[in-house]
């Protein structure tokens, strides 16, 4: 199956669960994805709420009581340096970010975990690739 027949499945998936009058995000288990492939984990995990560029505008993003960060000017705000370890902190949920912290939206080191069967190598090789991939969606 194609990456961006995965992303609308998923993209679909949120949105029909966005459909409640209070406007609560169904929640389904994340697909599994390879450790190895930061990609592949923003595209299934990442892209519904911060949009398939990575600008904060996936199809879940209007549901969210806070807005997606565009994560593609995380440099940029940072005085051209990418701020590696904040981006992991928060994939992993060690940062209070609201969006990551809230019952709306899971905290991925836990999804992480329980995806790699506790194996904490495995979550921390998942979260990494991750905040690489994110560091290589940066614009100048």
């Amino acid at each position: 199956m194609s990456q961006s027949k995965k992303f609308a499945i998923l993209a679909l998936m949120v949105i029909v669960g966005l459909g409640a009058a209070a406007q609560k995000i169904k929640k389904v288990p994340a697909p599994y994805t390879s450790p190895a492939s930061g990609k592949d984990m923003y595209v299934n995990h990442c892209a519904a709420c911060h949009g398939a560029e990575a600008k904060g505008d996936g199809p879940a993003a209007t549901a969210l009581k806070t807005s997606p960060t565009d994560l593609t000017t995380l440099a940029k705000k940072n005085g051209g340096k990418f701020p590696a370890n904040h981006v992991y902190s928060s994939i992993v949920g060690d940062l209070n970010v609201p969006a990551h912290g809230t019952p709306d939206m899971p905290m991925w080191g836990n999804v992480y975990s329980g995806m790699s069967k506790g194996r904490h190598a495995e979550v921390q090789q998942r979260v990494s690739n991750l905040t690489s991939y994110i560091e290589s969606l940066q614009v100048q």
